[in-house]
């Protein structure tokens, strides 16, 4: 059966509600011709993404793979799994909120937006009752924090300073809607990543986008959410990964490649050992040195081997 038999066309943006740092859209060519052979083949998978990120590989595999039936997406990090369940369940709440936001940003002198935005970093850092109102405060700060950074410190209180921007675009109702419809067939998990092991199904297939190995001290920012994910932390990744491998569950890895920095640095093919690795391409833009900006090699491990595909045409 040939891939395009599986491939959807249509017209429905297939980008991310969010905007984030070390998000895959850059790469969504690359793990598209790392997909195993036999997903394309079976009519029913099963996919687990545990570090769901802003989802851009989600939102594309949804919309492209019909025989996707069902789909698990995990991250530790509350706030965002809050505003997946929003964007899923109360779209037009929150596009509402929004809409204000918007509004009364754009009211606002430029000279006093940063105020502005601190203040409803403060607000956002109080977390109420109301879900709607969370994920709304949420999608306002990533659009005008720097870089859409998501960073909090050992109190959990989110602390990236303003962006700056001149005409940031707050409310994306059409993505929100689009994204919306994705997300009625996933179910939206907040726990460790080894969680999702009892969600596994037939014809599973899992796509790992952990927090990134810091390739240097000036790479790191810090804390995506309240813990750290550490070597320890991708050593306890890898384990799980073998465990999948041992019952037959295929799965694919993104991660940092270390021999940017050195050349024998053979930190994950130590810790992959056995499994196969594939160097990529990619751009990076945050770094607070202008020296470790730009383009570098990342890595896709997988414990299947990769197809050896002609680059695609660049995905909308």
């Amino acid at each position: 059966m040939d891939k395009n038999d599986y491939i959807r066309e249509n017209n429905l943006p297939s980008k991310p509600f969010l905007k984030w740092a070390g998000g895959k859209s850059q790469l969504i060519k690359y793990i598209r011709n790392s997909i195993p052979d036999d997903f394309l083949k079976k009519k029913e998978i099963f996919y687990i993404e545990p570090f769901v990120g802003s989802g851009a590989v989600l939102f594309f595999m949804l919309e492209n793979f019909l025989n996707i039936k069902a789909a698990i997406i995990n991250d530790i990090n509350s706030d965002l799994m809050n505003a997946y369940k929003v964007v899923r369940d109360n779209p037009e709440a929150l596009i509402c909120l929004l809409k204000q936001l918007q509004k009364d940003y754009n009211k606002v002198r430029i000279s006093d937006r940063k105020f502005y935005y601190l203040e409803k970093r403060k607000e956002f850092n109080l977390r109420s009752e109301d879900i709607i109102h969370n994920a709304g405060l949420l999608i306002f700060l990533n659009r005008t924090c720097y870089n859409g950074l998501f960073r909090v410190n050992s109190n959990n209180e989110f602390n990236v300073p303003f962006g700056d921007y001149k005409n940031p675009k707050i409310c994306n109702a059409n993505t929100i809607f689009a994204c919306s419809k994705l997300l009625k067939k996933v179910t939206i998990l907040n726990e460790d990543f080894t969680g999702t092991y009892k969600y596994i199904g037939r014809d599973t297939f899992y796509y790992f986008d952990p927090p990134y190995k810091p390739l240097s001290k000036t790479s790191s920012f810090t804390s995506y959410s309240s813990l750290n994910f550490d070597d320890r932390q991708q050593e306890r990744l890898a384990q799980f990964c073998s465990m999948l491998n041992e019952k037959g569950i295929k799965w694919l890895v993104s991660n940092s490649d270390p021999k940017n920095t050195g050349e024998n640095n053979d930190y994950f093919e130590k810790l992959y050992r056995g499994f196969h690795i594939r160097r990529i391409k990619a751009r990076r833009n945050i770094n607070s040195l202008a020296t470790g900006r730009g383009a570098i090699n990342e890595l896709l491990i997988a414990n299947y081997k990769m197809p050896l595909t002609p680059p695609q045409p660049k995905l909308a």
